[in-house]
């Protein structure tokens, strides 16, 4: 195998570590104030749950915890909910039904419905939970994807300590993903083979099997590709496994598209990397934690006291204790007394109440949580959900773009290729299709035109009231306002009539109307001969 291409991943793995070795502090420090457990791999050591237990227990106050993990649940459930489709893939074409039953149309719609069904059938949604708390938390994620045996799809979150990023395109998305991480020699052998691994690595396995060994995977774009290549080191995306001791390349392959997705919640300028939420409620969180030792510190004081003690040669103030049946021996009862501490708890408990609800403020759980008391009023619901929207929207904006695009793209990707979506239709050849998003988070997005439409109507009632002109409704297109309200309120489609169905039923409606003014007209001409024939009658 070419060693020339492993000794330059590990020159770059080198330089890539340098480069993200800047930022590592503050990610540590963000999650000891959130999550401690899954700091681990930024300190020399992995944590063990005895190290894990004792960083929770330095995380005096958990206000940052709590707040962080509202805000990744709400960004899940608002964008990837499993109790609901949050995205429709259709040609792009302008918004009209008229070809509801376009073969392209109706492939792209079931493909749609696939795709979301098979990515929750997988461990896709406890997988995307902990990569949003990574996004919450240090501010950036890698959620690799994959098919897995069997079929359907497999997702594993990274853990960050593991992962170097860059970005082929300067200020592009993330498309260089280096991932270091370790196998025994045993696993080594049983995932490669030993003909493949280094001379020194196979003898590992045979006298030490458990002993580690570390190894790169480098994934990024392929210089040179072949359109349509079936050969795996042909593809757009190259993939290599290179033991990094012996800069060995230990297996070479390819990808479609890129595995590994990397979106980021703020970019540091001038770096891949991103910073998260808890990056600014980070003041608040350290400050909170050192005041509430101190108001330990000040309990310890009020509960066992504060003593002086004068050693007077019978009381010896180095060994007494104080403590419950205990008697202390003095030369005078005025050598031993109790001191006033001078804390007051008052103070800090102001302060610890008007921080928590600083990193709440920071960390949206304030506006997020729900709410208790009385049962909103519509307003007061329209009122939130915008404020909701505005909170979240510029989040969602990039998570759209860097993290479900991809995310859609890799899966269809592979089920298409291995089948399941069928055959696309000869309408579909050439042609791009676009991805709608129609979960909570993006249809709140849309709310904004909803809530113009009904003040249109709102303002229009009012001025035809006003002039007795219903004329000034004809400024309106009644159709297109209702069906664009629908799509903007996630309405399900089966329930809304194509517009042929629509105009059929209006013909159908007229034509039955019609009929039954002839009728009537026959009738009242008729009624009309037999009057005039009964009053001829009557003359004659």
């Amino acid at each position: 195998m070419d060693n020339s291409a492993a000794a330059t991943v590990v020159r770059l793995l080198e330089q890539m570590k340098a480069d993200r070795s800047r930022h590592e502090p503050v990610w540590r420090s963000c999650y000891e104030h959130t999550h401690p457990m899954r700091s681990h791999g930024f300190e020399n050591s992995i944590l063990d749950a005895q190290e894990a237990d004792k960083k929770q227990a330095d995380l005096i106050d958990t206000t940052g915890t709590e707040a962080a993990e509202l805000l990744a649940s709400n960004i899940v459930s608002g964008m990837t909910p499993a109790s609901s489709v949050w995205f429709e893939m259709d040609t792009g074409a302008a918004a009209s039904d008229s070809g509801a039953e376009d073969p392209a149309k109706r492939w792209l719609s079931n493909a749609a419905r696939l795709l979301w069904t098979n990515i929750h059938a997988s461990n896709f949604d406890a997988e995307s939970l902990d990569a949003i708390q990574d996004a919450v938390d240090a501010g950036w994620f890698v959620l690799y994807v994959e098919e897995a045996q069997g079929g359907g799809f497999k997702f594993e979150c990274w853990p960050l300590s593991e992962c170097f990023i860059a970005s082929s395109v300067p200020g592009g998305r993330v498309d260089i993903v280096y991932r270091q991480f370790e196998l025994s020699a045993m696993q080594a052998v049983e995932k490669y083979g030993a003909d493949n691994l280094s001379e020194k690595t196979a003898k590992l396995a045979q006298d030490k099997p458990h002993d580690k060994v570390l190894f790169v995977h480098a994934i990024e774009p392929r210089e040179v590709s072949v359109v349509g290549a079936r050969m795996a080191k042909n593809l757009p995306v190259s993939s290599r496994i290179i033991e990094v001791g012996q800069k060995r390349l230990v297996k070479e392959s390819g990808y479609h598209e890129m595995p590994a997705i990397v979106p980021r919640w703020t970019r540091i300028p001038g770096s891949p990397y991103g910073l998260g939420q808890a990056f600014k409620a980070l003041p608040a969180m350290r400050q909170i934690n050192a005041i509430c030792r101190m108001e330990l510190a000040a309990l310890d004081l009020s509960i066992a006291g504060m003593w002086i003690a004068e050693d007077d040669g019978v009381l010896n103030p180095r060994t007494v204790k104080v403590g419950p049946r205990r008697i202390i021996v003095a030369n005078s009862v005025d050598s031993m007394k109790p001191l006033v501490s001078g804390s007051d708890f008052n103070v800090t408990f102001s302060k610890i109440e008007q921080i928590q609800a600083q990193i709440r403020k920071i960390m949206m759980a304030d506006q997020l949580q729900p709410q208790d008391g009385p049962a909103m009023t519509a307003t007061e619901i329209h009122v939130r959900v915008g404020l909701i929207r505005q909170l979240l929207g510029p989040i969602y904006g990039r998570l759209q773009a860097e993290y479900l695009q991809p995310l859609i793209e890799r899966c269809f990707g592979l089920m298409y290729r291995a089948g399941v979506l069928g055959q696309a239709p000869e309408s579909l050849q050439g042609r791009g299709f676009t991805v709608r998003y129609i979960g909570p988070l993006a249809r709140a997005q849309k709310l904004e035109d909803v809530t113009a439409i009904e003040r249109l109507y709102t303002t229009a009632g009012a001025m035809v009231q006003a002039s007795q002109d219903v004329s000034l409704l004809d400024n309106i297109d009644h159709d297109t306002a209702l069906r664009e309200i629908a799509a903007d309120l996630g309405t399900p489609a089966k329930i809304i009539r194509a517009i042929e169905d629509r105009d059929a039923l209006r013909e159908d409606r007229a034509q039955a109307q019609q009929e039954a003014q002839q009728q009537q007209q026959v009738a009242a001409m008729a009624q009309s001969a037999g009057d005039a024939a009964i009053k001829r009658a009557a003359a004659a």
